[in-house]
């Protein structure tokens, strides 16, 4: 489905909560004034269930092509957080829309789906969210390593709080022989 305008805030949630209901968790919208002339930023907030999350996807396509800026994560505990942070009209100035939308994957089981079948320059994000998180991005193009050495142990990732995070190994730099 494409849309032939431009959606305002208020209509692109109400478009994502009409097509995908109660798989819509939570949202929020963030006005905020700046500069001398009070030009104001928007920011939209969307957590969404993983079992929807490539249609999610698909769906914003559809809606209008957005710039993928990066992927962030979190480790919350007993789940992963991946916050896809998108800019939708990227290259009109002062008419930027930054949505971010988050989606957590159990610990025990922390995959979800490549997007790169819709937006190819996700693969550098979605590969650092494998080295760094632990998180096994399902068909992406490219897994292997790209920031982390050959050498560095498997299944400890940087970014992790947990008994994978790599605090064994930093307390014990001391006792690394050259």
């Amino acid at each position: 489905m494409t849309l032939a305008k431009k959606l305002n805030p208020e209509e692109l949630v109400k478009n994502f909560k009409d097509e995908f209901k109660t798989k819509i968790k939570s949202s929020r919208i963030e006005k905020r004034s700046f500069g001398s002339k009070k030009k104001e930023t928007i920011t939209i907030w969307m957590k969404i269930d993983k079992n929807v999350f490539k249609d999610v996807i698909k769906h914003l396509c559809d809606i209008q092509f957005p710039h993928l800026a990066v992927v962030s994560g979190n480790d919350l505990g007993p789940t992963i957080e991946l916050i896809y942070h998108f800019t939708l009209n990227y290259g009109h100035r002062m008419k930027v829309t930054i949505l971010n939308i988050s989606v957590e994957l159990p610990k025990s089981n922390p995959e979800i789906e490549t997007i790169c079948d819709y937006i190819p320059g996700a693969l550098v994000t979605e590969r650092e969210k494998q080295e760094f998180l632990g998180v096994k991005i399902i068909g992406i193009p490219d897994s292997r390593r790209l920031f982390l050495p050959e050498d560095f142990p498997e299944g400890i990732y940087p970014w992790r709080r947990d008994e994978t995070s790599p605090d064994k190994i930093y307390r014990n730099l001391h006792e690394v022989k050259e």
